[in-house]
């Protein structure tokens, strides 16, 4: 195969080598896995990927064995090896070959050298077309998700060069007001504030020539009312931020491979893992989504899946806290972050204390949230004790089962105030992050936790952040981390909710006190 490899992902899926079309297999399935891994340039499971394209009760791993000879006969070549596979992860290898909708959205991000209109131009052009047009359905419902979310991306950058392409200084007057059309099609709200903003501006000039008092401010017409199109735009925009993640792995002293990711610029934060963590799903989570956009905005965010879920490894013998941390130890220096805020959810929190008072020179402040010292079976009755129990033997018999009801234990107790909405997508996430004998695993381990004996040597500014009404994990244990603390600040929010949803008052709340510690601390 030349090294002049082009991939077309704008319309069908197209390859060509030199100019030329490589033919692709007939299968549909096939086409879909290829296109999948071109488009997020990652490393999968081969156990998420039989999922997504082969949910049959037969050898599924023997279908993607098949897909995966048919697709390397297409993009490997002699000394090239595109496709890379391992027992447990596929990957394909993009190095020097041209993608045409990585290539678009590459220009658009260069401020440094913007494309000219005649690069614009092309770009309008292509991405008239429907991208991975025929794939629909090729694989399951979360393959689906994912196409539409891929397709919202293009069709948001065929809005910002409709954009450019309308306010080019290089476009002629003519050609602005068909693009100028264009736009207004595709994103009529924007298109018609910044023909408002112009005649703004117009008018501001004309009232300084004829030396009229310039307009109050209540008399400009400023575009104030942000729609439900306008909010919708919002989530799609941090949905794409986060997408534009940045995956890595590394490896723990005991083989375990650990899955991480980075976004923002800044100085860095690290989130400690927590129930339950995807680095691929998070992004599109009505949970999680907002709350790590606000996060990137200024920063560095980094955060990764523990040990037994999401992208790391599932197939592990040591699930304990021990091993937790060490993850955690794992991943910093893996980045080699010298000095930085632990941001600690549930049990996060004990691990990052155990972390930050092993290192407390590279901790520069806590911020812990819902969080406790010890587990259930230091603090439990023997009655709840009990009760856990019973869970941990129903999450192994119903967790992996198409009925949500098992995995509805904890969506309930975790959110009990979120929407029907919200819970749903937290039973589905919840399945697809581990599997059921791992969620008994993490549930017995959680419950083993103690740090109550390092509270008083954490010496690094800390804040604990914790639900009047939390469900899962009382306030009186949140409190007890921050009297055991020294000089720990502690912030009650108005919660009935041990994971904050970003409709509820508290999250806020949440945001604007943790920003003010960090402010407060210069960290």
């Amino acid at each position: 195969m030349a090294q002049d490899l082009e991939i077309s992902l704008l319309g069908e899926l197209r390859v060509l080598s030199s100019g030329e079309e490589v033919s692709l297999p007939a299968s549909r399935k096939a086409r879909a896995l290829l296109a999948f891994l071109i488009a997020t340039g990652r490393p999968h499971r081969r156990e998420r990927l039989c999922e997504l394209f082969w949910d049959i009760p037969d050898d599924p791993k023997a279908a993607l064995r098949w897909a995966l000879s048919k697709l390397r006969k297409t993009v490997d070549g002699p000394d090239e090896v595109r496709i890379v596979a391992d027992r447990e992860r596929v990957q394909f290898v993009p190095g020097g070959i041209r993608i045409d909708i990585t290539d678009i959205h590459a220009r658009l991000r260069d401020r440094d050298h913007p494309p000219a209109v005649e690069d614009l131009e092309e770009m309008a052009h292509r991405l008239e077309q429907v991208l991975l047009d025929g794939l629909d359905g090729a694989g399951d419902d979360t393959f689906d998700a994912w196409l539409t979310a891929e397709r919202e991306d293009a069709r948001a950058a065929q809005v910002e060069v409709l954009k450019r392409l309308a306010t080019h200084p290089d476009t002629g007057s003519i050609a602005a007001r068909k693009w100028m059309r264009l736009w207004a099609e595709a994103d009529p709200e924007d298109a018609d504030a910044h023909r408002q903003s112009v005649a703004r501006q117009n008018a501001a000039r004309s009232s300084e020539r004829s030396g009229e008092a310039r307009a109050k401010p209540a008399e400009t017409g400023i575009y104030e009312t942000r729609t439900q199109d306008a909010q919708n735009r919002v989530r799609k925009a941090r949905a794409r931020a986060l997408r534009a993640q940045r995956i890595g792995f590394c490896e723990v002293a005991d083989g375990t491979k650990i899955a991480f990711a980075s976004i923002g610029s800044g100085a860095p934060v690290l989130k400690a893992a927590n129930w339950l963590n995807h680095l691929e799903f998070d992004w599109s989570s009505p949970i999680w989504g907002r709350s790590f956009a606000e996060i990137a905005r200024r920063r560095t965010f980094i955060r990764y899946d523990e040990r037994g879920c999401g992208l790391s490894d599932w197939d592990v013998k040591d699930l304990s806290f021990e091993a937790f941390v060490e993850d955690l130890e794992a991943v910093a220096d893996t980045l080699g972050l010298e000095r930085f805020p632990l941001i600690g959810i549930s049990q996060g929190c004990a691990v990052s204390i155990e972390y930050a008072v092993r290192h407390p020179h590279r901790v520069s402040g806590l911020i812990l949230i819902g969080g406790y010292a010890a587990g259930w079976r230091h603090l439990a009755s023997p009655e709840e004790q009990a009760r856990r129990e019973a869970v941990l033997t129903l999450t192994e018999l119903g967790w992996g089962t198409d009925n949500p009801a098992y995995r509805h234990i904890f969506s309930q107790t975790f959110m009990p105030e979120a929407s029907a909405e919200t819970l749903a997508w937290f039973d589905e996430f919840q399945r697809l992050t581990t599997s059921p004998r791992n969620a008994a695993r993490f549930q017995d381990a959680f419950g083993h936790i103690d740090v109550r004996h390092r509270l008083a040597d954490v010496r690094a500014p800390t804040i604990v952040l914790h639900s009047r009404h939390d469900q899962r994990i009382p306030l009186d244990q949140g409190r007890a981390v921050a009297s055991g603390i020294p000089g720990a600040q502690f912030v009650p929010l108005e919660s009935h909710n041990h994971i904050l949803v970003d409709q509820e008052p508290a999250w806020q709340v949440c945001l604007n006190a943790i920003g003010a510690f960090l402010e407060k601390h210069e960290i």
